[in-house]
């Protein structure tokens, strides 16, 4: 099976999920940022990788989604919420329906921790993102039970 791992990572979160990705699948496998993917089309699993913006994949992973027709897609993401809140669900379903072509074979969510400027940025709002409360607690996040939980979940989907 070839395999393409493309992420998306503004604070090097979401990149640490497709390196531990990139490690465990011994397939034929290629690993790259977004603005360096390839067309999808030679590749039978996607492994995407993203961070949220306004609850949604971040807009680079939003158009790499519409690309992903016939493969098979393992989707992964890094937030500043918890990994069960509606914030992270919504974004991985948005994720999904964007790609309604593809065969999705998995998901795997998890904190990151996020920049602080982003969050004086989003304290400072007259209404502060429902994520805000959660930020403290992905401090430190991904971690290493986070990056274990990420193999055995892919692992699962294949």
């Amino acid at each position: 099976m070839k395999t393409l791992i493309v992420y998306s990572s503004q604070t090097g979160n979401t990149q640490k999920l497709a390196e531990a990705i990139y490690e465990n699948i011994s397939d034929e496998k290629i690993i790259c940022k977004i603005e360096e993917a390839p067309e999808p089309s030679g590749y039978d699993l996607v492994c995407l990788g993203f961070w949220l913006k306004a609850g949604k994949p971040d807009p680079k992973s939003l158009d790499y989604l519409k690309k992903i027709t016939s493969q098979k897609l393992f989707l992964f993401a890094t937030h500043g919420a918890a990994s069960k809140s509606a914030h992270a669900k919504q974004a991985i379903e948005t994720a999904k329906s964007m790609a309604d072509q593809a065969t999705i074979i998995g998901s795997f969510n998890c904190p990151g921790e996020v920049n602080p400027k982003v969050l004086e940025k989003a304290s400072s709002k007259e209404v502060p993102p429902i994520w805000l409360q959660d930020a403290p607690d992905a401090k430190n996040h991904p971690d290493s039970a986070d990056l274990e939980q990420l193999v055995k979940t892919l692992k699962q989907c294949l």
